[in-house]
């Protein structure tokens, strides 16, 4: 891998090029042809399905025993144009829109792939998802990683490590809800008793909210955006609050989801509606993926990583894999940092590293 890191550079920076945003349709179908472009000689089936969120690509590559399913998504949350220049290296790092969240990952996928089949390496039996709306909470493909998952005996998540370089064994839930506050509307001069203000009963509510939370058990409550009202001369008949919700485990998301339930009003008159739910089951670990991690760390330690078992805040569509109780590992892709800001980069010294940490295990399953 290390003498390849020319070529390799030359494919991450080609991929990144194609800026392929969540939604933006064209910059997705650009990113597809490439990967079709790289993957589709490989051995195996590569199919393609068109979605209302972009194309989703599929490699199989039958064997005996019940696939390894690889998860690897090619939106980012860059809008095009929002970085000087598309990619560019400077000292040791690759910076570009998704190159370390995640086409970074799946350039490293590729050359595990082909060096497999230079090399005459036995691989697993394979399923491998490209799917465009993960950084939107993947509404079209979850029914797809979900059913692939089900035939899988392990799910590997081509998503970055922890900045320290660690595998990702743990992710938090995410739950988004709406709260609503509905009051009456009145003349603020002229008879604002007749009125029933929703932005005062939101403010209430808001309160009880925050006090959901649960730092010590790592249960956060974001109510990070609110509207309200129409002008500032008629009482405020409707407000409400977006609500980020993020937890460790599936019975705190359920004491928070009850707690939340359970508002009532304190204004006379006003009423309260709640929307929304777990948008990503927590990734909790088992002994079965903890086991998954280890070999995995073994590998590392022979190439001169030392792996930890790490956790982080922000879910992957390995939350869902996870939640259906797949033994599941994530941030197998490159390291680097800064993800969904404009210095997003990975470290271009580590890449043959991290590239043969997922070969072996794949050789290894």
């Amino acid at each position: 891998m290390q003498a390849r890191l020319p070529e390799i550079l030359a494919d991450l920076e080609a991929f990144v090029r194609r800026e392929s945003p969540s939604g933006d349709l064209a910059g997705l179908k650009e990113a597809a042809a490439f990967l079709e472009e790289a993957f589709g000689p490989l051995e195996g089936r590569l199919a393609r399905k068109e979605t209302p969120k972009g194309p989703v690509l599929l490699l199989k590559r039958e064997g005996e025993e019940a696939p390894v399913l690889l998860l690897c998504h090619y939106d980012t949350v860059h809008p095009r144009g929002s970085f000087p220049e598309a990619f560019r290296l400077e000292r040791e790092k690759a910076i570009g829109p998704g190159v370390y969240d995640m086409k970074g990952g799946i350039v490293a996928l590729l050359y595990a792939l082909r060096h497999a089949e230079a090399t005459g390496r036995k691989l697993p039996a394979l399923e491998v998802l490209f799917t465009p709306d993960e950084e939107v909470g993947s509404p079209e493909t979850r029914p797809l990683i979900e059913a692939a998952a089900r035939k899988a005996r392990a799910v590997l998540v081509l998503e970055p490590p922890t900045a320290e370089g660690d595998l990702k064994v743990a992710r938090k839930g995410v739950g988004l809800y709406r709260l609503r506050a509905l009051g009456r509307a009145a003349h603020q001069g002229v008879e604002p008793e007749k009125g029933v203000n929703a932005v005062i009963e939101l403010a209430h509510q808001i309160l009880k909210v925050a006090a959901l939370e649960d730092r010590e058990r790592g249960t956060t409550l974001g109510p990070n955006v609110v509207r309200g009202g129409t002008v500032s001369n008629v009482v405020a008949e409707a407000a409400e609050v977006e609500i980020d919700l993020r937890v460790w485990t599936l019975e705190e998301a359920r004491r928070v989801e009850e707690g939340l339930k359970a508002l009532t009003p304190v204004l006379p008159g006003a009423r309260l509606e709640l929307s929304g739910g777990l948008n990503r089951p927590p990734m909790e670990p088992t002994p079965e993926s903890l086991a998954l991690f280890e070999k995995a760390q073994a590998i590392g330690k022979a190439l001169g990583l030392s792996l930890r078992p790490g956790r982080v805040g922000g879910g992957s569509d390995g939350n869902f894999t996870a939640h259906l109780g797949v033994p599941t590992l994530d941030g197998l892709g490159l390291l680097g940092g800064d993800a969904h800001q404009r210095t997003e980069y990975v470290v271009v010294p580590e890449i043959p590293r991290r590239i043969a940490l997922l070969a072996e295990l794949l050789y290894a399953l």
